[in-house]
């Protein structure tokens, strides 16, 4: 069972540095697909020293979680290194899952456009993912984690108008092929 007071202070830190934190690590990761895991492997752990020292443990949030962060970056890329394991990111709904499309019938107008939409969305994943990092992890940031330009800008250390032109020189780059 679950601590009232717990439950409320985690959700206090999480709603107060989740933004920064996710920019930390998007800054700090090798690649972007795992920066989801890292992310939520820190609150995890910070969720476990709640319980296990108390809701007053934590006094400066944003501090102790980068720590967190650091160290689960550490870990985890040591970790891939020993085993010589190389993650890529693979297509997926937006959900995050597989799409089984034996859900739709056959002659299904919406199984036609969804594989229409997948085969698009593939290949803007691959276009983005054939950027240099900067480039994804502006991307990331801005769409999967709905930071703004300056706040992008702030997390990966660069002008606003740097950030700016990734992002827009990409999608009109995405918008000529796509289209």
């Amino acid at each position: 069972m679950s601590n009232p007071s717990i439950s409320s202070r985690f959700d206090e830190i999480y709603d107060s540095t989740s933004k920064s934190i996710l920019a930390f690590i998007t800054a700090k990761c090798r690649n972007t697909a795992d920066i989801n895991d890292i992310f939520q492997d820190t609150y995890m752990e910070l969720y476990q020293v709640l319980i296990k020292r108390g809701d007053n443990y934590v006094k400066n949030e944003k501090a102790f979680l980068i720590r967190l962060a650091k160290q689960k970056l550490s870990r985890y890329y040591s970790l891939l290194e020993r085993m010589n394991i190389f993650v890529s990111v693979n297509a997926t709904n937006e959900d995050g899952e597989e799409f089984d499309l034996s859900d739709f019938e056959i002659d299904s107008f919406l199984m036609e456009d969804y594989a229409v939409d997948q085969i698009l969305l593939d290949d803007a994943r691959k276009i983005i993912q054939s950027k240099p990092d900067e480039v994804k992890k502006v991307f990331y940031l801005f769409y999967d984690a709905g930071l703004t330009i300056p706040e992008i800008a702030e997390s990966l250390s660069m002008s606003e108008s740097n950030v700016k032109n990734k992002l827009y020189r990409t999608l009109k780059e995405l918008q000529k092929i796509l289209n």
